[in-house]
């Protein structure tokens, strides 16, 4: 097809279509060089591979070079970095709705649009399917150590908070008991997965132990930072509510499962019981007349 048979509408949509694949192509392209297991940098290689190759089939059609847009190659590759070169990956995927609604808009002009955009979904789909992330084999190791210090601290944080009444006492309190439980979790999740046969318990506890010890951290880090053991509280819970999010989030786009229903549940547990517990040392504190 001639690029003067193009309407400009549909000139320009072939045009971000383009660019698109060779941005694409160039982040699958980096990705597939820092990734260390063979298996997975050959996967990677073929995706990007597929990448190139419908970019230059829209070369073709549009007469014009396109360039790929660096910036969010860059970006892209540093979030693998962070969270891990499947989630990138999939959240790639998860931005092919727009691509659908490019390639339904030029069909009448570009019938071929529609084979390529059928293409692309199955083939890109049947590679990612083939990845095989380390991190993404223990996310329960991760959710169990999360979740269990997020209802446990939370908790005990909200307890204290009220009981004691003093930011450092608190803190210092809360990672006694966070430190314990991490190390306890940890052991827990070890015996746990050696007693069933698994070969890589000894891993299985340290991501569980990482996730719970951050976790604590970061719940912690308010009542080091604020006097008030008020505002202390507020954004101990605020933090609660954001590390719930992010890692919804992460394991929702990573595992492909729904995040609102998983989301609301963990957060309403665990504020529900900061909620029990922040009774519970009003209670404490005014039936045993502890005044420190």
């Amino acid at each position: 097809m001639e690029t003067k048979q193009l309407s400009n509408k549909t000139l320009h949509v072939l045009l971000l279509l383009q660019k698109g694949e060779l941005t694409e192509h160039l982040i699958y392209d980096r990705l597939s060089k820092r990734v260390k297991d063979e298996h997975n940098s050959n996967v990677l290689k073929r995706i990007g591979a597929e990448e190139l190759r419908h970019a230059k089939i829209w070369e073709n059609i549009t007469g014009k070079t396109a360039r790929p847009n660096k910036v969010k190659a860059w970006f892209y590759s540093f979030l693998a970095l962070l969270l891990g070169y499947t989630f990138v990956l999939k959240k790639m995927e998860r931005g092919e709705d727009k691509a659908t609604r490019f390639y339904a808009s030029i069909i009448a002009e570009v019938p071929q649009a529609k084979q390529i955009s059928e293409d692309e979904d199955r083939h890109e789909q049947q590679l990612l399917a083939m990845l095989d992330e380390e991190r993404l084999q223990y996310i329960g190791s991760m959710v169990l150590g999360l979740s269990d210090a997020l209802v446990e601290l939370s908790g005990t944080l909200a307890g204290l908070t009220f009981a004691l009444q003093n930011t450092r006492l608190i803190a210092l309190s809360g990672l006694i008991t966070g430190i314990s439980a991490t190390l306890s979790m940890a052991s827990s999740e070890y015996l746990s997965a050696k007693n069933s046969g698994d070969k890589n318990a000894a891993k299985s506890s340290m991501y569980t132990g990482i996730a719970y010890l951050f976790t604590v951290a970061f719940m912690v880090l308010p009542y080091l930072l604020f006097e008030s053991y008020v505002l202390a509280l507020a954004v101990m819970l605020a933090t609660v509510v954001i590390i719930i999010m992010l890692f919804t989030y992460y394991t929702s786009v990573a595992k492909d499962l729904p995040f609102g229903r998983r989301f609301l549940e963990m957060a309403t547990i665990s504020l529900g019981v900061a909620a029990i517990s922040f009774v519970i040392g009003i209670l404490v504190k005014r039936f045993l007349g502890i005044d420190i």
